[in-house]
């Protein structure tokens, strides 16, 4: 018999909207995860009975070993049986879920937060388990746990299985030349197996897995996380660069000068070639995208529909409405088009090659065909967790009381003007407020920026953090 009553100290702000992040040693340990964990394996027999099972993977962070072990320990308690696929990207861990028929999933990972950082990413069903769930899984800790016997671990590398899929139908041109950065993450092995199997020219970098992050941190929205690819590529005279985040799940691309396009940017391809064999769908996107998006999915023959950031509420949405492609600025990318709906940048960079080599067109080339619009890049001011949400609801009141143009506040404030468009969100992985602005003139924009700084300054808001235009 198993009987675990141990109980822990939670601090809830690590209960974020869409998974479970804190601090190694501080307010995430390993007896907060076991604990978690063991709450989301009750939740998983009150669902699915006796006999279920959960597959578990990790990132490579120096913290992540010790802590899926104890999430493992965590799930056997409650008398569910777990399937170990070991240390890869956060999609291997979804891909196990469906094709290892598992009730639920849990990735052990820190995403792009500081090296410091660690967490839990959770599906059940494979479908996201987030918001007053995973708020429901701090209430539950209490709950004694009694099994006459605990569940089973076993072991398997599913690796080559999951680049068999991400390679199935690929139309990668034979003379396309990609330098691929995983920025020491935990899709760096999987990378370099993958682009092995592959036609054209391949150089990867920083593909050791490394949780100190030696060489830039793994967060490829940061443009300056993004030079080294980008040197690589312009002095090796390649087409272009791809990078991705800590646990695999998030896109960053670089054309053959080194210019960064953003998550907005390369679902315009996506989208084009989809809504080709599936016109009239509707395509989702998150609130910080850029109104050209929006217009260039219309001009395709699509619809495009402003959702609520957060990888969870995505993938929801799509499922409801039977999007077959989303996207946030961020980089996650989801393709329910030939593929199962989650997000995994591994994937999104297969079907962007494959666009490429289809239209001829250079990614250089299709950067350039652009309309032309003035830009900040995402911009994260620092703010206490408990603080984030009322200041964006302060300044979005401000606003209402005498709005001039359109308010959309599905997720923060979005607001249209004639000028432009601006956004402001609190972050739901980081204590942070998130801004972006976009304006049709170069003084439309600044005359944005220096608002938004107004507001934030008056809220007691760090803005020594500028923005940049881009």
């Amino acid at each position: 018999m198993v009987n675990i009553v141990d109980t822990v100290e939670l601090d809830p702000t690590i209960l974020r909207e869409y998974d479970i992040r804190g601090i190694v040693g501080h307010n995430f340990t390993p007896n907060v995860a076991m604990s978690l964990a063991r709450a989301f394996g009750m939740e998983v027999v009150r669902a699915f009975g006796d006999n279920c099972t959960v597959v578990v993977g990790r990132d490579g962070r120096l913290s992540s070993t010790e802590i899926s072990k104890s999430v493992i320990d965590g799930l056997v308690s409650t008398g569910v049986n777990v399937i170990d696929v070991g240390l890869g990207p956060t999609p291997l861990i979804y891909f196990g879920c469906y094709e290892l028929s598992a009730n639920a999933g849990i990735v052990v990972t820190g995403s792009h937060n500081p090296e410091n950082y660690n967490g839990m990413k959770l599906v059940l069903d494979n479908k996201p388990f987030f918001g007053k769930d995973i708020q429901n899984l701090g209430l539950n800790l209490a709950e004694n746990s009694v099994v006459e016997t605990p569940g089973t671990v076993s072991e398997k590398d599913i690796s080559d299985w999951y680049i068999d899929r991400l390679l199935y139908r690929n139309k990668i041109p034979s003379d396309i030349k990609v330098v691929w950065d995983p920025g020491n993450g935990s899709s760096g092995q999987i990378v370099s197996k993958m682009v092995s199997r592959m036609n054209g020219n391949h150089k990867v970098i920083n593909s050791e897995i490394d949780g100190s992050f030696p060489n830039h941190h793994p967060d490829p929205t940061v443009r300056e996380n993004l030079e080294q690819l980008a040197r690589e590529v312009v002095e090796g005279n390649f087409d272009l660069g791809i990078a991705f985040d800590g646990d695999g799940d998030r896109i960053g691309v670089v054309d053959s000068l080194g210019r960064a396009l953003w998550g907005d940017q390369l679902m315009i391809l996506w989208a084009r070639e989809i809504l080709k064999n599936k016109p009239g769908s509707t395509i989702i996107a998150d609130v910080k995208i850029s109104q050209v998006l929006v217009d260039e999915v219309k001009t395709a023959g699509g619809e495009l529909l402003i959702w609520k950031t957060g990888h969870s509420f995505i993938k929801k949405k799509m499922a409801e409405i039977c999007s077959p492609l989303g996207g946030e600025m961020s980089g996650h990318i989801f393709f329910a088009d030939q593929y199962y709906g989650f997000d995994d940048a591994l994937y999104a960079s297969i079907r962007l090659l494959g666009v490429l080599g289809d239209s001829g067109i250079p990614l250089a080339d299709f950067l350039d065909s652009l309309p032309e619009t003035f830009n900040t890049p995402e911009v994260r001011f620092e703010c206490d967790d408990r603080e984030k949400h009322s200041i964006v609801e302060k300044i979005k009141n401000k606003y209402m009381k005498n709005l001039k143009g359109t308010l959309i506040d599905i997720d923060g404030i979005r607001l249209e003007t004639d000028k432009g468009w601006w956004v402001l969100r609190a972050s739901n992985t980081q204590p942070a407020i998130v801004a972006r602005c976009e304006a049709k003139s170069l003084k439309g924009l600044e005359s944005i920026v220096n608002q938004l700084i107004k507001d934030l300054d008056e809220q007691g808001i760090d803005v020594s953090n500028s923005f940049n235009s881009s």
